[in-house]
């Protein structure tokens, strides 16, 4: 059975992904990943926020440290926490914890302090990491999370992008577009469009475009069979899962690893990742897609 994520929940983050991952616990959208507003800090595209606020109400069943990959600018422990939530359990990642078994939380209380895990890529923000199970499942397994679903109620726009933008925020491993414009800052949710075969509206994109194996098309429009982006065709659709097609995406002809498509609700610019993404701020961009590459 699947959990509805509360439009009011999501409304208190920036930012949130079901697919921009690359392990198991998102495979199908069964995680969301969940980013608090900005504050002032040491990354240019999010800053660095500290306060965890809890994304669910609960009662705290149990924390657990576990050691993460070694990565040098991430820490070497990671973090889980159960919370009850009645019907199920929720799973929390990323969070050094401030409470502990016993504790009883609201939606919106600190759960303690944000975590950089070397879990993540290095162009991923800090964020809280949410899955449910059920009481009686395997809470410590990554993969096995319940299918997440979105609050009909949540306003998510589809906006189309023609491939261009100026970068608004950059460091060595990414860039931050000021396009697609957002249309209602703080009042809505907002992502990438994709097309269908004839270029009608297909949804909203999700993921790490070709980087992570799949994406996810939300607010679907009929049946697709394709998703499309800049005139190409980008993935295969299978309900709201895309597997993507073999594409390479370039910023003013050179190759970057992919676009981290997720939906904002402050700001909609498109984020191109990689290892090494030499586009400093106030730099115009062309982005195209090639396929077969």
């Amino acid at each position: 059975m699947a959990v509805t994520l509360s439009s009011d929940v999501l409304s208190r983050y920036a930012r949130f992904t079901l697919y921009n991952s690359p392990f198991a616990a998102h495979d199908r959208g069964c995680a969301v990943d969940l980013y608090p507003g900005e504050t002032a800090g040491p990354d240019p595209e999010d800053g660095d926020p500290v306060d965890a606020p809890s994304p669910v109400a609960g009662d705290v069943l149990e924390t657990r440290t576990v050691t993460a990959p070694s990565k040098p600018y991430a820490a070497e422990e990671d973090h889980l926490i159960l919370v009850g939530t009645g019907e199920r359990v929720a799973r929390l990642l990323h969070v050094d914890p401030a409470v502990s078994a016993g504790d009883r939380v609201a939606v919106g209380d600190s759960l303690g302090r944000l975590v950089r895990a070397g879990f993540f890529a290095p162009w991923v923000a800090n964020h809280v990491h949410l899955g449910f199970r059920k009481h009686n499942a395997n809470h410590y397994r990554a993969a096995g999370s319940l299918p997440l679903e979105l609050d009909p109620a949540l306003d998510l726009a589809a906006l189309e992008w023609d491939g261009t933008g100026t970068v608004v925020a950059a460091d060595e491993t990414y860039a931050v577009l000021d396009s697609p414009t957002h249309p209602a800052p703080g009042d809505r949710f907002a992502g990438v469009a994709a097309s269908d075969e004839v270029g009608d509206p297909a949804g909203v994109l999700d993921g790490g475009l070709p980087h992570y194996d799949c994406g996810g098309l939300l607010r679907s429009h009929g049946t697709p069979s394709a998703a499309h982006v800049l005139g190409e065709r980008v993935g295969a659709v299978d309900g709201r899962d895309v597997t993507w097609s073999e594409v390479t995406v370039l910023a003013n002809g050179d190759p970057v690893t992919g676009i981290a498509l997720a939906f904002g609700r402050d700001r909609a610019g498109v984020k191109l990742v990689g290892e090494s993404v030499d586009l400093p701020a106030g730099t115009d961009v062309i982005v195209t897609v090639e396929t077969g590459r």
